[in-house]
């Protein structure tokens, strides 16, 4: 994609060496470029969708039946606490693979995190401690939801501000192992393990080394906030603003292990106009392009917008 021209469609992409979305950068799908979408003509490489904001019979179902008839469609999911203690909400289960099954996305992917309990929802996506006992509820969470979908699905890494006292392994480990475990792939949010090292100490770029690549079905990345809480400064995953240069950095890094992935510019807050996140989603094709052509990426990874 020509970066001086983000509107431009870009060439036909290439397949992906992890799974059926192209490898290149898309950008999350939004209510207010829905009718720039519509009208334009094809953008980016592909569309992520939040599946919540699509379930019903609505103006935004409609978008995302016509636009599927141009982009790759990636569907993912906020709501089904696949962390949580109890059993799958098997209504909104029974919604999601409606929408699977309408949609046909390249993709469908989940949250590991839990977000209600004993029919209580909670607007958040809360953390698990990484125990064994985590461990298997969530692996049983992934099989209920695969067998209802007919279809794998990758499950991203959270966003932490705390941390369990009585953690029996490491982050990394326990995502490796559930994929392992459930036959499923990871969704690698480049922008949440920046946050969490960030706001629990550990070394991001170590976490990223830790993941085996064949396991990465999908990147995704964002901006990021800082907020001070009781004098300790806190990065504040808000998808607000551009990716920052620390992140594109440990991108960039990423790519040169495991090689093009598609990946996706995430912006859930403060939402610009379409082109800007078409700017960022450039600025990932030219690494992504770089790594695929020339088998390296440049010397210097992107720098945030001021």
């Amino acid at each position: 994609m020509n970066p001086a021209s983000p509107m431009t469609a870009p060439p036909s992409p290439p397949e992906s060496n992890a799974g059926p979305l192209p490898a290149v950068a898309g950008v999350g799908l939004r209510h207010p470029h829905h009718r720039a979408l519509l009208d334009g003509g094809r953008c980016t490489g592909w569309l992520e969708a939040h599946a919540e904001n699509y379930m019903s019979g609505s103006w935004s179902a409609h978008v995302l039946d016509r636009l599927r008839q141009t982009y790759p469609i990636s569907l993912h999911g906020v709501g089904l606490s696949l962390g949580g203690a109890g059993r799958l909400d098997e209504d909104h289960l029974d919604r999601l693979k409606q929408l699977v099954q309408r949609t046909e996305p390249a993709l469908v992917s989940e949250h590991v995190a839990w977000t209600g309990q004993a029919g209580l929802y909670l607007n958040d996506l809360l953390p698990l401690p990484w125990t064994e006992e985590a461990l298997a509820t969530l692996v049983a969470h992934i099989d209920q939801a695969q067998t209802a979908l007919g279809r794998s699905i990758l499950i991203e890494n959270p966003s932490s501000y705390l941390a369990f006292r009585h953690a029996e392994m490491s982050e990394p480990e326990f995502l490796v192992e559930a994929c392992r475990r459930a036959g499923c792939r990871l969704l690698l949010d480049v922008n949440n393990v920046y946050v969490s090292g960030r706001n629990l100490g550990f070394d991001a770029a170590a976490y990223l080394e830790a993941i085996p690549g064949e396991l990465v079905g999908e990147i995704h990345l964002a901006g990021h906030s800082r907020q001070e809480v009781e004098g300790i400064e806190l990065r504040i995953d808000d998808h607000g603003s551009p990716v920052g240069s620390e992140v594109w950095a440990l991108y960039r890094a990423t790519l040169a292990r495991i090689g093009p992935r598609p990946t996706l510019i995430e912006w859930d807050s403060e939402i610009p106009p379409l082109n800007v996140l078409l700017e960022e989603s450039a600025k990932a094709d030219r690494l992504l392009i770089a790594r695929r052509q020339a088998g390296s990426v440049p010397d210097e990874a992107p720098h945030a917008a001021a």
